[in-house]
């Protein structure tokens, strides 16, 4: 029987980004959709007047602006550390910040244990369509985080 692989040699390559592919697929797909959806009833409905017609398109733009914030979180891991992008934050972390990286049945995202007994979520890592690819890359942050940093190895 040969001998298991080592854990560096399962470890991505870095730099690597981490995020929800098919949530953010889906949100582009509604958001382009719906907006050329409010443009064309703008452009096609005979009664309305030029203040209304640029209010459909208002609408559609802001309902595209708030879909494409919802497909920002990424978490991008370097030899440095790692960069968490939310919704609207952006914090970047060293390797030796990351005690825990959890994902547990039931949570909508990865959360980070810091160093500094504060929790930081990671919304680029989430369940909710792609659960599979999920676990793997949070299995894979947790890998790289213990390889790099102060990670609990004890941790379940």
């Amino acid at each position: 029987m040969s001998a298991p692989a080592s854990p560096a040699a399962s470890l991505p390559g870095l730099p690597v980004t981490f995020r929800p592919a098919r949530t953010r697929a889906v949100l582009y797909a509604v958001g382009i959709a719906q907006l050329a959806a409010l443009v064309v009833i703008a452009l096609l409905l005979p009664k309305l007047s030029g203040g209304e017609r640029m209010s459909f398109v208002a609408v559609g733009v802001v309902v595209a602006a708030v879909l494409l914030l919802l497909a920002r979180p990424k978490v991008v891991a370097r030899q440095e550390g790692i960069t968490v992008v939310n919704l609207t934050t952006k914090r970047e972390l060293a390797w030796a910040q990351v005690v825990r990286v959890n994902l547990r049945a039931g949570d909508p995202w990865v959360h980070l244990d810091l160093a500094d007994g504060t929790s930081l979520p990671v919304m680029g890592i989430q369940p909710g369509i792609a659960k599979d690819q999920a676990i793997r890359d949070a299995r894979a942050l947790r890998d790289l985080a213990e390889s790099r940093g102060a990670v609990d190895h004890t941790a379940g």
